[in-house]
């Protein structure tokens, strides 16, 4: 019996792209191969790439020139790119560099086992179509591996929005939702493999219309019937737009106990004027509004959202607009990023905002963030959350999981698995996560 072959997945980016990789992962499981941690033993590399960051297709070409010598070692060595950039780039990657064999877009991935057959045979393999083939129905016929007690489920794709800054309705297409009788069908089989907690994906995942038996399921319905799985512990769902934030999701969030109180509800910006440049279609007005209404739902939910700061035209006032923002709303937890413009997007033809300017309100802003961040952590202190353990700690006895709120926790405790849910008091905060004692 041949040994198996191995497979190094380097992923880039956002939660769909884990969830992307898990499913090349098993669909090369099936020719054969089993992942490892290294490059260096790898019989094939693939790059599951981003095109979110700054420069990230030239991130992805100085990380290909670093395997350089792998392949001149190893000539059976396979390189292949996946992701956002693939789909941006396509040719062009391996024009620039030889050494990759293979190229595929987000949509295509089901057909990797093919193309590692056709690079076998001493061919390039190209894939950056949107195939008519439904590829979650193509990637049903190969079974989920758990890894651990959380797991990732695409729910949606796609993105209508067009947001000015945003490649995605270029490299991922236009929103496309699941059925729902596949989607609980894979929910069903990852509760079966230990999975407690299911985080639903989609680039606009409230934007969810999936067929269901009585015609198109809102996210909130489809939350609802996931709800009734026996073994299911918890629900989330990221990333969401506040145009889609419907009524019934709204009420979701204050009735259904298995839904988690955290919110991932990006904003941008704070001024109405780059907003609209944004392409945004909501104002600042109409999102605090609505974060009013979602925190009269579930008063303790914790929000999490997206900024860009120095935005083509935004002024010392726009930028002061988005302050004043996040000290109304208050986040628990925010990622943050200087505008950099994206080849394609509208927003790249316009005059740009000056580079030192955009490194200042930057740094302005996640100071205001990080504040926020660690005020909302130390208010934990004293209260008693849920727990989901995931891993062990650095240190002996020590596990280490999730709460309701998606904060890192660290307890110590005899006998505590991987996969055990348990009430924790929480008894201080640190400088990125919690400790707590176990009550039960």
């Amino acid at each position: 019996m041949s040994a198996p072959k191995k497979l190094y997945i380097k992923t880039y980016g956002c939660q769909m792209n884990v969830y992307d990789s898990e499913r090349m992962a098993e669909a090369m499981g099936g020719q054969g191969y089993v992942e490892t941690k290294s490059p260096d033993d790898a019989d094939m590399i693939l790059l599951n790439t981003c095109h979110i960051r700054e420069k990230a297709a030239e991130k992805v070409y100085s990380e290909l020139g670093r395997f350089k010598g792998l392949k001149a070692d190893k000539p059976d060595l396979k390189i292949g790119v996946a992701g956002c950039v693939a789909q941006a780039e396509g040719e062009e990657i391996m024009r620039r560099q030889p050494l990759v064999d293979l190229v595929v877009g987000p949509q295509s991935y089901h057909r990797l086992p093919e193309m590692e057959q056709k690079t076998r045979q001493g061919e390039k393999a190209l894939d950056t179509d949107f195939p008519e083939e439904d590829k979650f129905e193509t990637l049903k016929q190969r079974p989920r591996a758990s890894r651990g007690p959380t797991a990732f489920l695409t729910v949606q794709e796609g993105c209508d929005k067009f947001c000015a800054f945003c490649v995605v309705p270029y490299t991922r297409g236009a929103e496309v939702s699941r059925p729902a009788d596949r989607i609980l069908t894979e929910a069903r089989d990852l509760v079966e493999r230990g999975v407690r907690e299911i985080t639903l994906l989609g680039q606009n995942v409230n934007a969810y219309h999936g067929a269901g038996p009585n015609g198109d399921m809102t996210l909130a319905q489809l939350i609802w019937q996931l709800d009734k799985i026996d073994g299911l512990e918890r629900i989330r769902f990221t990333t969401s737009h506040p145009n889609d934030m419907q009524d019934d999701l709204i009420e979701a969030h204050g009735t259904c106990a298995k839904l988690m109180p955290y919110l991932h509800l990006p904003v941008q910006a704070g001024s109405d004027k780059i907003l609209k440049r944004m392409n945004r279609s909501h104002t600042a007005e109409s999102y605090i509004r609505l974060i009013e209404r979602i925190r009269a739902a579930r008063p303790d939910l914790l929000l999490s959202g997206d900024f860009i700061v120095g935005f083509p035209e935004e002024t010392e006032e726009d930028f002061q607009a988005t302050l004043d923002l996040i000290e109304e709303v208050k986040y628990g937890t925010a990622y943050s990023f200087k505008y950099s413009t994206r080849p394609g997007t509208p927003a790249a033809e316009r005059a740009q905002v000056d580079p030192a300017e955009a490194d200042d309100r930057l740094q302005r802003l996640q100071a205001l963030l990080t504040r926020q961040q660690r005020e909302i952590q130390d208010s934990m202190v004293g209260r008693e959350v849920g727990v989901l353990f995931e891993k062990p700690g650095r240190q002996d006895g020590q596990m280490v999981g999730k709460s309701d709120y998606l904060h890192a926790v660290h307890v110590r405790g005899e006998g505590i698995q991987v996969g055990d849910l348990k009430r924790v008091r929480i008894v201080s905060s640190g400088a990125n996560s919690l400790a707590g004692e176990l009550l039960d």
